[in-house]
């Protein structure tokens, strides 16, 4: 198939075809899984601060006393308390106790009065922040090196529900950036590497999925070509006969009479060819259960052996059946059709029998089918053979068979009626040793 170039054009059409949708495909579904991921983390972020700055919040309230003033048991509470000047705590207490979301090291607090002053900072609190208060619930902001933080600010009050100030929660986004970023390089390293992987895979798929075109392409050549030298053969030879009867100055009744012998023998081939190759045709496009009907291959098989004795006689070939069950066997078919079939095994194996030999049709059934077997003495086929004998125009000798009169149809028509009767047609042989046919066809 590679060195058909039409067949290896499109065979890469085929695979970059399938590349670029899986590309396609690759790359809408991972930045919908960047996005997925990207917004999971958000959520959980939003509600780790939430979390956080809830439990604080509550526990401040409780300890406060006085608008803007910070009593020193809140120093229990926050890591690393420092003031902003704001009197109330002299010095910053040890801390005895420290939650731990606050002590993961990337999380900060800010204490601001009612006015927007800031009061103190705690946790890891980055220096580079800007001062100004912001009351929004969210804020997302950026310090002067470009880092980002995350932020939620919530009213404080004091034991007596007065005004006391505001408390910001935030936490740098370093980490957050950090692991999108990680994402974002293993998608981008990978969707090459995934693509390459594809269109390996696709240059195999598009060279499977062409190998059964291309058997039909080859077989359609093959079978062009056959029948075309089919064709040519009896043109020729009628062709042959009339330009040496034209060149006879003078024929007589009997010179003539053999001249249109010849014709009407080469006449009779070529319409039996045209005729089996239409059936052939026909037979591809369309089941042949045109006329579907119940038909007794009992009555059949014994109405072939009794109509083919006169053949067998001819060739000194001894034609006989052997029935191997008691009931009628029905089938739901073609009657003309399977007529044919059997007709076609049993001439064959007469012709391809030598004289004396014995040529056998056996009837039988197993597992609701039907069973046909023709079994001959005769030359047997080779091995090499034996898988083409059902290809159209295959002829395992040329010479017998033309000399038969076979054009290599035969068996093809066979296989292809027992297909279309959902059975199957099969063959084994030993060179020398006589072949048998056998013919499965459903009950």
């Amino acid at each position: 198939m590679n060195q058909n170039k039409l067949f290896n054009r499109t065979r890469w059409q085929l695979a970059i075809s399938y590349a670029a949708v899986m590309g396609l495909i690759l790359s809408l579904l991972g930045f919908g899984v960047y996005k997925a991921i990207a917004h999971a983390h958000w959520v959980a972020i939003d509600r780790e601060l939430e979390s956080v700055a809830g439990t604080l919040h509550d526990s401040l309230e409780l300890k406060l006393q006085q608008p803007a003033r910070l009593e020193p048991i809140v120093n229990e509470l926050l890591p690393n308390l420092r003031l902003m000047g704001v009197k109330g705590i002299k010095e910053q207490l040890p801390s005895r106790h420290i939650l731990s979301a606050i002590n993961q090291g990337y999380y900060y607090i800010r204490l601001f009065d009612y006015s927007g002053k800031l009061i103190a900072t705690a946790g890891a609190y980055p220096e580079q922040l800007p001062p100004e208060f912001n009351s929004q619930y969210w804020q997302t902001i950026t310090d002067t090196k470009g880092n980002v933080y995350h932020q939620i600010s919530v009213a404080l009050h004091t034991q007596t529900q007065q005004d006391w100030g505001y408390f910001q929660v935030g936490r740098s986004l370093q980490d957050f950036n950090d692991y999108l970023s990680t994402v974002k390089w293993v998608l981008k390293l990978g969707l090459p590497t995934a693509l390459i992987l594809i269109g390996f895979a696709s240059w195999l798929l598009a060279g499977l999925a062409m190998k059964p075109i291309y058997s039909s392409y080859r077989q359609i050549q093959q079978f062009t070509a056959d029948a075309a030298h089919e064709l040519r053969t009896p043109l020729a030879a009628s062709q042959a006969t009339v330009e040496s009867a034209l060149l006879t100055p003078q024929l007589d009744e009997k010179e003539a009479r053999e001249i249109l012998r010849t014709i009407d023998r080469q006449n009779r081939r070529l319409t039996q060819l045209v005729a089996d190759l239409l059936l052939l045709a026909r037979m591809d496009n369309q089941a042949i259960r045109d006329r579907p009907q119940l038909c007794c291959l009992n009555d059949l098989v014994s109405d072939l052996v009794e109509e083919l004795a006169a053949m067998a006689i001819a060739s000194k070939v001894a034609l006989t059946s052997e029935v191997r069950v008691q009931q009628q066997l029905n089938v739901v078919g073609n009657s003309d059709q399977l007529y044919r079939l059997v007709a076609n095994l049993i001439v064959n194996a007469i012709q391809y029998t030598p004289a004396g030999g014995k040529v056998t049709v056996i009837l039988d059934c197993s597992h609701q089918e039907a069973i046909v077997q023709v079994q001959d003495t005769g030359i047997g086929i080779a091995a090499a053979d034996l898988e083409r004998i059902f290809d159209r125009f295959y002829r395992v000798n040329s010479d017998r068979s033309r000399h038969t009169g076979g054009s290599g149809l035969g068996l093809a028509i066979a296989q292809t009626i027992a297909r279309a009767h959902r059975g199957s047609l099969s063959a084994r042989s030993e060179l020398g040793s006589g072949s048998t046919f056998l013919l499965q066809l459903p009950l």
